[in-house]
Parts: structure tokens; sequence; C-alpha cells
């Protein structure tokens, strides 16, 4: 969303208690003047819209005992931290990223590992170029969206696809958060031997079947 530079007249005591409120919540006094007349005109800014979407998955996902969501208010992402079915137990990190912007892209998807274990870094590698490989077969062809994907030494990062149609916040963090609880499941049991590459494809196939929401 275009922003511009506006000259304001103000009350000096009203600017400091802007000033406060606006450190209290980690934000900036552009921003949360710009907030509060959003409000005031009811009108949802990117931001807020972003934040609202983040904050819906963590309440989504603070049930769930296989993921741990981690989100500061007002901030334009989130992490949500899983352990992998291995020896040492290992932790894997996702990190919700959204743009403010309008695009082809909302986002991305990061997956960060920390690992000394060759195997263990081998077996993640195969996984995450298997799940493009069926997203390439399964999920393009069904959207014609172009998604982008990025492997490096302990990161894996996929840009999440605008949605293909109009959604609420809720549905879009229903979305992203299905999307991810079934990564992170898939990947457990892919590195646990418990799922062929024939069988995460099938079920990648049985969640696109039943996807409200394509991203």
């Amino acid at each position: 969303m275009k922003k511009t530079l506006y000259s304001l007249v103000l009350n000096d005591e009203v600017v400091r208690e802007v000033d406060a409120l606006a450190h209290r919540m980690g934000t900036n006094r552009s921003n949360l003047i710009n907030q509060i007349l959003a409000e005031y005109v009811n009108y949802t800014t990117p931001e807020q819209r972003i934040n609202e979407v983040l904050s819906a998955i963590e309440q989504l996902m603070a049930p769930s005992r296989e993921l741990v969501p981690f989100f500061s208010p007002n901030s334009y992402s989130m992490s949500l931290k899983s352990s992998l079915e291995y020896k040492y137990r290992p932790t894997v990190k996702y990190e919700v990223e959204l743009y403010r912007g309008a695009g082809e892209s909302i986002g991305e998807l990061t997956v960060l590992f920390r690992t000394q274990s060759m195997a263990l870094i081998q077996g993640m590698t195969d996984f995450f170029r298997l799940w493009k490989q069926i997203e390439d077969a399964h999920l393009q062809p069904l959207t014609g969206a172009k998604i982008d994907y990025a492997l490096y030494e302990g990161k894996f990062v996929r840009s999440i696809a605008a949605p293909d149609k109009d959604c609420s916040t809720q549905e879009l963090a229903s979305a992203l958060s299905d999307y991810i609880t079934l990564f992170d499941k898939l990947l457990k049991g892919y590195l646990a031997d418990r799922y062929s590459p024939h069988e995460i494809e099938g079920a990648y196939c049985s969640y696109l079947n039943n996807a409200s929401l394509y991203i």
C-alpha cells in the first residue's frame, strides 16, 4: 500500500501519549497513528491484516503438541518449533513471513534446522527435493501459481502463493496452519521411515482434494 508524507499539527501531550503507547506495542508513532485512523474509519490496513492472520495461526496451533507457536504482536512474521522423531530429538523451526504488498506471492515459509548428523541432513534434503517435485506435479498445474523454492545449508525456503480466491483472515490462517501441519507430519514420517515417497505423494494429493484454499 502506497504511503505519503503528511504534516499534522498535534498537541504535545497527545504526541507523548502516542509515543508511549507505540513503545509498549513495539511499533512507532507513524504506524500507530495510521492504525488508529484506519480503525476509526473502519479500514483494515495490510499491517492489521498480517497481524490478524498470524495471531489466528497462533491460536489455531496453540493446542497442538507437535508445533509450538511463537508470535509477537505488530510484527510481520512468526515461528513454530517442532521436535523431530530422531535420536537426540533435534528441532526444526518454521518461520512464516507475510508481505504488506500485493503480488503473486504473499510471503514465504522458511524451514530451519541445525544438526551435525550427515544422515539427517541428507534425509531432510531428500525430503525437500521430493516436496518440490510433488508440488510441481500436482499444485502448479492446478493453480498456475508461480512458487519459488530455495535450498541452503540448514534452510529450505518456499514462497507462499497468493490465495486462488478471495478469503477471510480466518480462512487464510487455517490454510497456512493446515499446510505447515501437513508438511511437519510428513517430514517426520519420512525421516522415521514410516512414509515412502509414494505415500508422501498420496497424502499430499489427499490434502489438495480436501483443501478449500490453495497457497
